[in-house]
């Protein structure tokens, strides 16, 4: 079921100018956070009320606005962009014009025929279908409708290219350059990123793949290059220049200010207003007070998951579980998740997250991507054994700690082993090879260094003899290219974080320089990925399949449309922005109905 844009044929022109006349609409007031003082004087009943200022709910405000209807977007935290702001925003979009512009030979055919492989009937195929028919038509509008534009991600594969339709070179796009200018004064309350882009550089999350090798390719060095060249120009142009999450927050929130649609920082969810089984608005606290803003046509709860909610994860999740390891926004605690509930909403996929294999460092959990990829490491259980393919999509990769891990047999934590060869050639999180690691890292067990296997097995508690016995194994298997007993470097996208100077395989290189370091590996997660049930038009529906009225939810407050698996980069964001781009148009064809 395609929906209507509402787009012109050519891409709007934006500059702070354009934008901030737009956000004049919404009075000074709204602009400075959404104090209370702004609630008082501003008109509580809007056409649509979107909770959440994340990726979903952003699109879903532009949409509603863009569409003729008088939107409001209400946030939990001082910040707007969520989650989505602190993350690399990879978007996973098959078929959108970015991708066909650049030459990629994607069809909806090969798109629906993979992604019906990856997620499984789980998953209604009138749900994964209206996924793939909006999505790049919700690409095209934030274009038109917006100063964001967005990159291929060239090489960046689909995460199982080797089933049918799957795409070794990638269908994953990110936000381009965006000049925070833009947002004058409201660029104060962007969320900030989780792992900051140092000063003077301009990166974008497919530059990060040779930034690792900077030391020992020329491409990583040429990449690097490139980074500080971006970044010159635009100290010199006079910009704030912001790639990845950044971006596509403020670009979107760029959008709304254009539009004139209020944001109301500050402003958590009480809860939802139900009058006669149909939501009619919510009631939301600020500055100690509840005020109620009312939604003619409808609802769209937007607020995230619910990765920092200990209880809800005690209740819903497996155990060992907590909310000490996410990388997912701090204000997402199930809200909005809770309120669709109460208002009769089924919930789906509450046990599973969009998890990752994450350092517990001591200041924030660092969630693995490269690292555990690179060669010249491996991952053990406590029993000193390799368990998987290390190289695997993240998501498989906890998946597989949690169904492999007891008491007598424990995969949680588990260890990344490295030697000093590795370290003295890649880059570790943002430590440059050579450089020593945080002596806190060691303070706080998050990290071991030893001269010998044996001792550094000692150190963490797994059996001598068996780490190596695993690492003897391990660098037979780095020698031939073959991993006889996982397959790391079989499938083309265990080779994306790689080195390719290694031979025969990239993904593989032998332990044995000391010093050796070990890495505790827990189940890290980017956010939650259940919650509210919904149809293919965004619509909240109760346990009998009956349609909520004037309630609607996407992004990771509602049921992920990926099911238990991940297509690929931005599978996330993807389906988030897509979905709160089908919620408003449903909003704005149907009257809300």
């Amino acid at each position: 079921m395609a929906v209507p844009s509402g787009t012109s044929s050519a891409p709007a022109r934006y500059s702070r100018r354009t934008v901030l006349r737009g956000a004049a609409v919404t009075g000074a007031a709204l602009l400075a956070g959404g104090a209370l003082g702004g609630l008082a004087h501003a008109d509580s009943e809007y056409d649509v009320v979107v909770v959440g200022a994340g990726a979903a709910g952003m699109t879903a405000a532009l949409t509603a606005a863009r569409r003729g209807l008088r939107a409001l977007v209400v946030e939990k935290a001082p910040t707007f962009g969520g989650s989505a702001a602190r993350s690399g925003s990879g978007i996973w979009v098959p078929c959108n014009e970015v991708l066909l512009a650049a030459g990629v030979p994607d069809t909806p055919d090969k798109a629906a025929a993979y992604l019906a492989r990856v997620v499984g009937s789980e998953i209604p195929a009138a749900r994964q279908a209206a996924y793939l028919a909006n999505g790049p038509a919700m690409i095209s509008f934030v274009m038109r409708n917006s100063p964001l534009r967005f990159r291929w991600m060239e090489g960046y594969s689909d995460y199982y290219p080797e089933l049918p339709g799957g795409m070794p070179n990638g269908r994953s796009i990110e936000p381009d350059q965006f000049d925070g200018n833009l947002l004058g004064a409201e660029l104060a309350h962007l969320n900030p990123s989780y792992m900051a882009t140092p000063d003077g550089l301009v990166v974008f999350s497919a530059d990060y793949k040779w930034l690792t090798l900077t030391a020992v390719n020329a491409k990583g060095l040429a990449v690097s290059a490139a980074c500080l060249a971006r970044g010159t120009e635009a100290a010199l142009r006079g910009q704030k220049p912001l790639t990845m999450g950044q971006a596509l927050a403020g670009g979107l929130r760029a959008g709304l200010l254009a539009a004139g649609v209020p944001v109301w920082l500050n402003t958590p969810l009480v809860d939802l207003r139900v009058e006669a089984g149909r939501v009619t608005g919510v009631v939301v606290s600020s500055g100690g007070q509840q005020v109620t803003a009312g939604a003619r046509r409808g609802v769209v709860v937007a607020t995230g998951g619910f990765e920092h909610n200990a209880d809800m994860r005690q209740e819903y999740q497996r155990q060992p579980i907590g909310t000490a390891w996410t990388v997912g926004a701090k204000e997402n605690t199930g809200d909005g998740i809770r309120a669709g509930g109460r208002a009769g909403a089924a919930l789906d996929l509450m046990d599973d997250a969009w998890w990752g294999p994450a350092i517990p460092l001591p200041d924030q959990p660092y969630f693995c991507l490269a690292e555990r990829t690179l060669p010249g490491s491996i991952m053990v259980n406590g029993q000193g054994a390799r368990f998987v393919n290390e190289a695997a999509p993240y998501s498989d990769v906890v998946h597989v700690m949690y169904s492999l891990n007891t008491p007598s047999s424990p995969h949680i934590p588990a260890w990344l082993i490295t030697d000093q060869n590795y370290r003295d050639r890649y880059l570790f999180k943002d430590i440059a090879p050579l450089l020593p690691l945080p002596d806190s890292w060691f303070a706080s067990g998050a990290a071991f260094k030893a001269l010998t296997l044996d001792e550094l097995a000692r150190r963490i508690g797994v059996p001598p003899a068996a780490l190596q016995s695993t690492v003897t194994r391990f660098n037979g298997f780095a020698l031939t290219g073959k991993d006889l007993d996982f397959h790391r470097g079989d499938s083309a996208y265990d080779h994306y974080y790689t080195d390719p100077a290694v031979k025969p395989n990239s993904c593989l290189a032998p332990l044995w320089l000391p010093p050796f370091y070990a890495f505790k590996i827990v189940p890290g997660d980017l956010g939650t990925k259940g919650g509210i049930r919904t149809d293919a038009r965004a619509r909240a529906l109760r346990a009998d399949g009956t349609v909520i009225p004037g309630l609607y939810a996407a992004g990771n407050a509602s049921g992920a449309v990926m099911g238990h698996s991940y297509a690929g980069a931005g599978s996330t964001i993807g389906p988030a922005m897509t979905f709160g781009y089908v919620a408003a148009n449903e909003i704005a064809g149907s009257g809300g109905a």
